[in-house]
């Protein structure tokens, strides 16, 4: 179900929007961050699960003051994706603004003040586009109404640009700032006379934009987690059983408390099985004046432990069972045809089993997050949280206080993909501050961060694809298994969900007569969160790597066959087969249709811009894969190079995508870009085993990323030009990058590659 997955849920059925003009009791909700000057609010409105109108609190709030700073409340968390630029961008240009006289300032974790600001699934921009328009738009509208007024002429002749209001044909202007007075005394326009900009007229959408924090970022200025240092801190780290599930039968802090600096040692209590999503895992935690005597005291703890249901739990045996698993029959999740005519009058049988890796998130910031439990009852918190009002909640209800008792400042992120949105690192710093009665910081270690994390599911995939005597694709059958996220909530849960089959499984698309996707049981005995991709990853590894072979058993080009299967350009819908269980990414099919005219653009694109026909030289092979995912089209062409010492490295990768309007081409480079270093992390040396319950991996040093020299030398980014709504780029880099490396691997050295991570 969507409710178990924030990253899923229906972020943008369709804009019903309100901009307005705050009263006074909203504008005094947020004067904290914002004084003086003309003020607009935004109220984003969707259409619930029945039909009902659901209003949002104000999202977005816009101020224009007499010296002519605008500023705006970015609402969404900072984690390198450039969405603290790119949605306030939206509305500076809509604006006609001056980008330079932009200031951004990151807004609380508060539904009431600003709805939805879970920043996971790569939904913001798609979520936030028409709105952000649309409360820039209605700024300009006054802003030329209250010139006009000002000049005696018709609003038809004025415009704006660079934060001034311009009379067409003259020489009159007048700054933004200046009209302030004006805009204070004058009614909202009625909403039908509001008309956006024609996307030719935009000066920034669409054009490369500097993020907004790039300046205090490189300088050492920008605040992340870490750096919030308030007066009279304790630093706490935590000693967590290695086992989920433990439980503390009893402990010595003597020697702990013997070592210098250290001030407390507090007992955690965790939530057993399950763990729960947003719940605190059992520990001891050393509070001390610095972060290294709080180390030296956890070292000195002597716990002893009750292991619990999972002390005997081994991976590498479980996902032996789930690769056996595949071999029969399973819970079917789509069907179209007869797949089992189809195998019995085939001309040809190709059967492959995939596996993959539990894999860690590893963001280059561990968590952390700092409480101030409050004499009053209150709470303020400071965190690099994805999900602020996910980590409000959370707090609240640990603390036993009421929402409005708990504050939620957003930090900058250094790094998330999924995993900060998970508050159970702030729940811990709550807790410890209300038993402290000062300011605590959790502080993670690498360590901590690798053995206690929410992982991607290891994964067991069996494909049958059979050929029709004439060497037509007649059949596909897929088993797919893996434990769900759900069951870190729900252990009796022992199926992926609609949602996480719906990430690159049951929407499969080519035009196969006889499909079959079948789902297996599979247990959880750790923490199972979702990962940047989620489970597109381990989808895509499979179905391209298949796809490739099926087009070599066939003798056609795998573009050639790519573009083939996906038909004539329609839209897909998945309904019928699915039993109308095909969730789309939370979005409205009609709204977001699967078009397979979309998917060639990509694919023929990638292939043209990287010479996918020409001739290669001696020691060099290049691999194709195409993906759509977070409702976006991607694909992929990566070359491999062997040289001389037969040392293996990636000189290049091609991406193609269609991302709909791409707001700030800047941030879409970046991001694929940081994707298929990510990507080649996942696919090369990266990978999460147990053992006896306990995570084997604890540093860089066992849980591998890339070096530079391992990392793609020169990765091109063509973006497909489009006019349809935007869509993510955050998570669609990482799912064709790596059957493509995969695919490349294969013509290079003649071996398939079924399992991650491998070696190049």
């Amino acid at each position: 179900m969507l409710s178990n997955f924030p990253f899923l849920k229906n972020k943008n059925p369709e804009d019903q929007s309100k901009v307005f003009i705050p009263s006074r009791r909203e504008f005094m909700k947020i004067g904290s961050l914002v004084t003086g000057g003309f003020l607009l609010g935004v109220n984003f409105q969707c259409k619930g699960p029945k039909g009902e109108l659901m209003t949002f609190a104000p999202n977005v709030f816009i101020t224009i003051n007499s010296d002519n700073e605008i500023t705006i409340v970015a609402h969404r968390s900072e984690m390198g994706t450039g969405i603290r630029t790119s949605l306030p961008l939206i509305v500076a240009d809509e604006m006609g603004a001056d980008w330079s006289k932009v200031k951004i300032i990151q807004a609380e974790g508060d539904e009431d003040k600003y709805g939805n600001q879970n920043t996971d699934g790569s939904f913001s921009v798609r979520m936030f586009y028409e709105p952000m328009r649309k409360v820039g738009a209605t700024a300009r509208h006054m802003l030329i109404a209250a010139a006009a007024a000002e000049w005696g002429v018709d609003p038809s002749e004025c415009t704006t640009e660079n934060s001034e209001v311009l009379q067409t044909g003259s020489n009159k202007k007048i700054k933004f700032g200046d009209l302030v007075e004006k805009l204070l005394v004058m009614e909202m326009p009625a909403p039908e006379s509001i008309k956006l900009k024609e996307f030719s007229n935009y000066k920034l959408i669409g054009k490369e934009t500097t993020i907004y924090d790039a300046r205090d970022i490189t300088t050492g200025k920008a605040v992340f987690g870490a750096d919030v240092d308030l007066p009279n801190m304790k630093i706490a780290v935590v000693k967590r059983c290695p086992v989920v599930g433990a439980k503390v039968i009893s402990f010595n802090d003597a020697k702990a408390l013997a070592i210098p600096g250290v001030t407390a040692v507090v007992k955690i209590d965790g939530s057993g099985i399950p763990p729960g999503l947003d719940k605190a895992l059992e520990g001891v935690a050393v509070i001390a004046d610095t972060t290294w005597a709080a180390m030296k005291g956890r070292d000195a703890l002597e716990i002893v432990w009750d292991l619990g249901e999972n002390q005997t739990y081994s991976s590498p045996k479980q996902l032996a069972e789930m690769i056996q698993s595949t071999t029969q029959n399973g819970k079917v999740r789509r069907e179209r045809g007869n797949f089992n005519s189809a195998s019995q009058a085939a001309g040809k049988v190709i059967e492959r089993t995939y596996e993959a890796p539990f894999y860690a998130h590893a963001t280059i910031e561990p968590p952390t997050a700092i409480a101030h439990y409050k004499g009053d009852g209150t709470c303020e918190i400071w965190a690099p949280t994805q999900h602020p009002q996910w980590a409000r909640g959370a707090v609240a209800g640990a603390l036993g206080i009421e929402l409005p008792q708990v504050k939620v400042n957003v930090t900058l992120l250094g790094g998330g993909f999924g995993r900060k949105s998970k508050p159970d690192f702030v729940v811990e710093a709550a807790l410890l501050s209300k038993a402290a009665k000062v300011p605590v910081r959790v502080q993670w270690t690498r360590e901590d961060d690798l053995q206690h994390d929410f992982y991607h599911s290891h994964s067991a995939q069996r494909i049958k694809a059979t050929l029709d005597k004439s060497g037509n694709l007649s059949g596909w059958n897929h088993h797919t298994v893996f434990p769900a996220i759900g069951a870190t909530g729900n252990p009796e849960e022992l199926h992926p969900s609609d949602g996480e089959l719906g990430l690159g499984c049951t929407d499969f698309p080519y035009d196969v007569p006889n499909i079959r996707i079948e789902s297996h049981e599979s247990k959880a005995h750790t923490r199972i969160g979702w990962l940047r991709s989620v489970s597109n990853i381990h989808h895509a590894f499979a179905i391209c790597s298949m796809m490739d072979e099926i087009a070599e058993a066939r003798g056609l080009d795998p573009v050639a066959q790519a573009i083939q299967l996906l038909g004539e350009d329609r839209d897909l819908s998945f309904a019928e087969e699915t039993g109308g269980k095909y969730e789309n990414y939370g979005e409205k099919i009609e709204d977001f249709p699967w078009n397979t005219g979309r998917m060639k653009k990509v694919i023929q694109t990638v292939a043209e811009k990287a010479n996918w026909t020409s001739n290669l030289a001696a020691g060099k092979a290049i691999g194709f894969a195409a993906h759509k995912s977070f409702l976006t089209y991607v694909a992929c062409i990566v070359t491999v190079e062997k040289d001389s010492a037969g040392k293996i490295s990636i000189p290049e990768v091609h991406y193609a995508v269609d991302c709909g309007i791409g707001v700030n081409p800047d941030r879409i480079r970046s991001q694929f870009e940081g994707g298929a270093q990510f990507a080649t992390s996942l696919a090369t040396t990266s990978a999460i085993t147990f053992e006896n319950g306990v995570v084997q991996q604890n540093n860089f040093d066992t849980y591998q990323l890339i070096r530079m020299p391992q990392a793609p030398k020169k990765t091109h980014i063509h973006m497909v030009e489009s006019m349809e709504k935007p869509t993510g780029v955050g998570e669609p880099p990482v799912p064709p990058y790596i059957p493509a490396l995969a695919n490349a691997m294969y013509k290079l050295t003649g071996q398939r590659i079924n399992k991650l991570p491998f070696k190049i």
